[in-house]
């Protein structure tokens, strides 16, 4: 069975193929600068759902189920969204060295069987950031479409102290919570 990820993320792509999950990629977007709320979960929750909405009414769940996904960084309880310019990623990387973040991933899965919806979140404590590093990822722009500036698989990992949840949570997709649902 091969799924439609709405997704246009090339990491979530990654995480089903190396799980071994067919897919499609191919989605209908939908504006998250509409969103109002103030905790991390119900953001998250919020944009998902808006997505799924969209994705759903265009696509339908006949031809293939439909998996959407969504991810948000919280430190010190305020959402770091996508930053914008190199200035705001700084700050956002900032807020986050030597922190704990909790990075929170929603997803939704309909197929004709079953629909599910999953907020999982894994928390990480990061040591401080090498400010000259902080810079070359920065001037990289690989933080670029990333919630928090943050890639737990790239420049943020070697500054992991502790880890509570599935890595893949923090990848932006909880392989662990829906795969079980394709058997």
């Amino acid at each position: 069975m091969r799924i439609r990820l709405a997704s246009s993320s090339q990491t979530r792509a990654k995480l089903l193929k190396n799980a071994g999950i067919e897919f499609l990629q191919e989605s209908v977007e939908f504006d998250e600068d509409s969103i109002v709320a103030k905790d991390a979960k119900n953001f998250v929750y919020l944009a998902t759902l808006g997505k799924y909405e969209v994705n759903f009414k265009h696509f339908g769940i006949d031809e293939h189920p439909l998996l959407v996904a969504d991810t948000v960084v919280s430190t010190g309880g305020n959402i770091l969204r996508k930053a914008r310019c190199a200035d705001e990623a700084r700050n956002i990387l900032l807020t986050q060295s030597g922190s704990i973040t909790s990075i929170i991933t929603c997803l939704i899965y309909h197929s004709k069987e079953v629909k599910i919806i999953d907020i999982s979140s894994t928390d990480y404590l990061f040591e401080k950031f090498d400010e000259d590093a902080m810079e070359k990822y920065i001037a990289s722009g690989t933080w670029r479409g990333k919630a928090g500036a943050c890639m737990v698989e790239g420049f943020c990992k070697k500054y992991i102290k502790e880890v509570r949840g599935f890595e893949s949570t923090a990848m932006g997709l909880t392989i662990e919570v829906f795969k079980p649902y394709l058997l």
